[in-house]
């Protein structure tokens, strides 16, 4: 399991459990899981996606940025 907190300017969107989290990365869409490696990177226009307890759940962002340490994944976002 992930722990993902989603931050954007207004509130914490999210903050809790996760098995996924499919983010749009610079570089094109990537899936965060389980023991993902340490990675930093930009986020643009795009939907990000992440599976928990309760099911799929999206969010459509303009931007941001994605950190990924020891499955902890945080999100610093602007939404629509």
């Amino acid at each position: 399991m992930l722990q993902l907190k989603i931050v954007s300017p207004e509130k914490i969107e999210f903050d809790g459990t996760v098995e996924s989290v499919l983010v749009p990365g610079a570089m094109g869409q990537f899936e965060i899981l389980t023991d993902h490696a340490p990675i930093i990177s930009t986020l643009q226009k795009g939907t990000v996606e992440y599976l928990n307890s309760e099911g799929k759940t999206s969010l459509e962002i303009l931007g941001g940025f994605v950190e990924v340490q020891k499955n902890v994944v945080s999100l610093c976002v602007e939404l629509k």
